[in-house]
């Protein structure tokens, strides 16, 4: 089988599987099983593949097939320009989330200390810290990831060693296992109301962790206890900064102005839609 040849059949195979962004993930899987860049393809498109390429690669679109998000299958991310390791044990970044981090870094400074609640696979938090490092590649702020999942953990402290950032990495049910004081605190929490994620995609129902997406019966009880109990941890004139759903705005907003803070922001992602609320 021809370079060419496999391309072709991962994309008919994932058309025909219903998979929406087919031909993406064939060649996501093509350039994974192969090492092959775009450029080296059309240079020589009727490359023969190695036995053991081809069995790799039909094998990963065979589980594409079956609704395993293709991130699963290769490991691998990206996210704000770098790559992060996923696996089961994490919410895959989404671009989403990109957003998120730029609102941070609006008014990030040298020396501050952040705390990533509902960390994952520490993306936000690594990402922070790696933007923000001096030329030297030094960290200029000092961050901690939090997750009641030791197993996420992992996978974050892995990403922190991957970038080359010293982020700390704590297993706390919220700020269980907190200490200190912050400048920021960042989360992403689980947002989505919990009947509802039995309508979400098979990628998402039935591979990203419940406990990332569960956000309860009106999926606002992460952001009350997290707002209620991290007024504590902030400094005086310290942000708080959370991802949200697209319909939550206006409803995290009013529960921060309501826990006295102030400044109280709704930011749109590049799609138009509510993505950040922070206040301080």
């Amino acid at each position: 089988m021809t370079l060419e040849e496999a391309f072709k059949f991962g994309k008919k195979s994932l058309r025909e599987a219903g998979i929406s962004e087919a031909e993406t993930d064939a060649w996501i899987l093509l350039e994974h099983v192969t090492n092959i860049s775009r450029a080296m393809y059309y240079v020589n498109p009727k490359q023969e593949m190695s036995v053991a390429q081809k069995a790799a690669y039909c094998n990963y679109i065979e589980k594409r097939r079956q609704r395993i998000p293709v991130q699963h299958l290769t490991g691998e991310q990206e996210f704000m320009g770098m790559t992060f390791e996923v696996n089961e044990h994490v919410l895959i970044p989404r671009q989403d989330t990109e957003t998120l981090v730029e609102a941070v870094l609006e008014n990030m400074k040298e020396n501050m200390r952040v705390l990533d609640m509902c960390t994952g696979s520490g993306c936000i938090l690594i990402s922070l810290m790696k933007m923000t490092q001096d030329s030297r590649g030094r960290d200029c702020i000092r961050g901690i990831g939090v997750d009641v999942s030791e197993e996420a953990l992992e996978v974050a402290r892995r990403n922190a060693r991957r970038q080359g950032t010293e982020a700390v990495f704590v297993q706390s049910d919220l700020f269980k296992n907190v200490e200190g004081m912050y400048d920021v605190i960042v989360s992403n929490p689980p947002y989505i109301k919990t009947a509802v994620i039995e309508e979400l995609q098979d990628e998402v129902r039935l591979h990203d962790p419940y406990a990332a997406l569960d956000g309860k019966e009106d999926g606002l009880f992460f952001y009350r206890e997290i707002i209620k109990e991290g007024r504590r941890y902030l400094k005086k004139g310290g942000r708080m900064y959370f991802e949200i759903g697209c319909d939550q705005g206006e409803e995290v907003k009013k529960l921060m102005e309501e826990a006295g803070f102030a400044k109280v922001t709704v930011k749109k992602d590049l799609a138009g839609l509510d993505r950040v609320v922070s206040g301080v």
